[in-house]
């Protein structure tokens, strides 16, 4: 059953619905049969950077959602006579261009739209999913603020607070232990010592923050205050050109041998960016090839392998979207609400395993990994390390 989701809008998102009132679709899709049996034909705008900053994710999920739908339809591309066709469309990262492309769509009828690595511009699209009444599933964009947005957003990856609790799990109990976050005092940074404080500290930590100036470039003292804390746990969310530097110092300074260090592994592109400090990091991870072992990973990547691309970090997001948009188009007869209905608690193996649509605020609920980097043939690959169960990192619900 659905909740109703708290309204977050105010007299702004009324007046823009009212002027997209004109180009909202039909309660019946184009091309629509009339005995019952679904449309002819529905079709899937993507919306994702194919530009810009996040273009590196954007093919990655744009691999694994070809893998992903020719999967699920075994190669067929529609689903019990329904010809499912993909419409791309370039957000390159900026929530304005991909509400207009997404009005634009919405204009021409589409009332699916699917991606985004950004989690402004996905925070942006659900606005509009949920003033015209459109089924949204976004990609890899992580906040949290998008799992229980509205009844009409679900999501086709992980979300943050999935990545802190996999943190809290390189310590063997965390209640009573110390986790220090260190961090660039930014947008970025402020928000990871608060959810570290939300999932961590809710488990009985306490939490501290070694916060850093953007413009810095000297990071040694830094590092010291960190070994100064004494923390049981040390948590690093950081971005930018200065990561080299940063993790030179933590190792320079003994932080990496004397307390257990954790970081997000992301992307291949980025592992080598540690340097010395490669072997001694803990890493949480949403995904690398190597670490599931089941028959739909395999598929997976054997699919994106012979169309010429790489699987990486967010294949699955895309792979997962064209699962759930297959099963939403099968169940839903391409009905808005009954494809939403048709995804709430929908459980499904992905190439993470099983995955479940959390009914109530469409969390998507799926195993972590703990991870580490070995030098192999002159560069670094990750191995795993274990495997994180779906409930012990499963998001608070949201109200």
């Amino acid at each position: 059953m659905r909740v109703t989701k708290k309204l977050l809008l105010g007299s702004v998102v009324v007046t823009a619905a009212l002027a997209l009132a004109a180009c909202a679709p039909s309660a019946e899709p184009s091309g629509e049969s009339t005995d019952g049996a679904g449309p002819e034909e529905v079709t899937v705008g993507i919306v994702t950077s194919e530009s810009g900053p996040l273009a590196g994710y954007g093919k990655q999920y744009l691999d694994g959602f070809e893998a992903g739908l020719d999967y699920a339809t075994d190669g067929t591309n529609e689903i019990d006579g329904t010809t499912i066709t993909i419409e791309n469309r370039d957000d390159a990262g900026d929530p304005d261009k991909a509400v207009t492309a997404v009005k634009e769509l919405i204009g021409e009828g589409v009332n699916i739209i699917a991606g985004t690595a950004s989690s402004g511009v996905a925070l942006a699209v659900a606005e509009q999913a949920e003033q015209n009444k459109v089924l949204y599933i976004s990609g890899p964009a992580a906040a949290d603020a998008i799992t229980g947005i509205n009844d009409y957003t679900f999501r086709s990856g992980r979300q943050s607070a999935q990545d802190v609790a996999t943190a809290g799990t390189f310590l063997d109990d965390i209640e009573g232990k110390t986790v220090t976050v260190f961090a660039q005092d930014n947008a970025f940074g402020q928000g990871n010592v608060a959810a570290v404080e939300a999932i961590l500290g809710g488990k009985g930590a306490t939490v501290n923050a070694v916060l850093v100036a953007e413009d810095a470039t000297e990071f040694t003292p830094f590092a010291q205050q960190v070994l100064a804390g004494n923390p049981d746990l040390v948590f690093v969310a950081w971005a930018g050109a200065t990561s080299g530097a940063m993790w030179q110092a933590m190792s320079q300074q003994g932080v990496l041998d004397d307390i257990p260090v954790v970081t997000g592994l992301g992307d291949s592109a980025t592992f080598g960016a540690y340097g010395e400090a490669s072997e001694k990091i803990n890493f949480l991870n949403h995904y690398f090839p190597g670490a599931p072992d089941n028959d739909v990973n395999t598929a997976m990547v054997k699919a994106i392998e012979d169309a010429g691309g790489t699987p990486d970090l967010f294949s699955p997001d895309g792979f997962n979207a064209a699962i759930m948009i297959v099963q939403a188009i099968k169940e839903g007869k391409g009905d808005v609400d009954a494809m939403v209905s048709a995804l709430e608690g929908f459980e499904f193996d992905g190439p993470k395993g099983a995955m479940t649509v959390r009914a109530s605020d469409h969390a998507l609920l799926q195993e972590m990994y703990q991870a580490k980097l070995v030098a192999k043939d002159g560069t670094f690959v990750p191995e795993l390390v274990d495997t994180v169960s779906a409930d012990d990192v499963a998001p608070a619900e949201a109200e």
